[in-house]
């Protein structure tokens, strides 16, 4: 039977180690983790491009992803484009600079995925990702019943 201990520990032990498969192209790079997790997102998401979508969807707070944007727009990896609707929006745009790290992080992130799952074979595989995938639309429901 899993425990809640179980389930709160995954995600921590995941996260460092998933942390620690970026050190190299971070100190190479002198980026941030924080960074890095805003370019994978706009590179995974790109039709989410609004740093709004990196704030509710990534769930990191605001500042962190404002000043995220700022140290990649000043390095000439990301680039800022006013909506042509509502100039109150701006969507962030990986830079033809910035896709080749982008890139490199997407390998990183996901050889970290084929790690996690390599002692499943693939039909192991397919039903864990199902299950997960159930497991977190049902987490989302329980958010929204706490936000109602």
């Amino acid at each position: 039977m899993i425990t809640i201990a179980q389930l709160t520990r995954l995600p921590r032990k995941f996260g460092r180690y998933y942390d620690r498969q970026f050190l190299p192209l971070l100190e190479r790079t002198g980026l941030s983790m924080r960074e890095i997790h805003v370019l994978l997102f706009l590179a995974n998401h790109p039709c989410q491009d609004t740093a709004r979508d990196v704030t509710e969807l990534r769930g990191l707070a605001k500042s962190q992803v404002s000043q995220a944007v700022e140290v990649l727009t000043s390095r000439g990896l990301l680039a800022r484009r006013a909506d042509g609707e509502d100039r109150r929006v701006v969507h962030l745009m990986i830079t033809e600079e910035g896709a080749p790290l982008a890139r490199e992080a997407q390998a990183v992130q996901a050889a970290c995925g084929q790690r996690l799952l390599a002692g499943l074979d693939k039909e192991e595989q397919a039903v864990f990702l199902n299950l997960l995938e159930r497991v977190l639309r049902e987490t989302e429901e329980l958010e929204k019943e706490r936000l109602s």
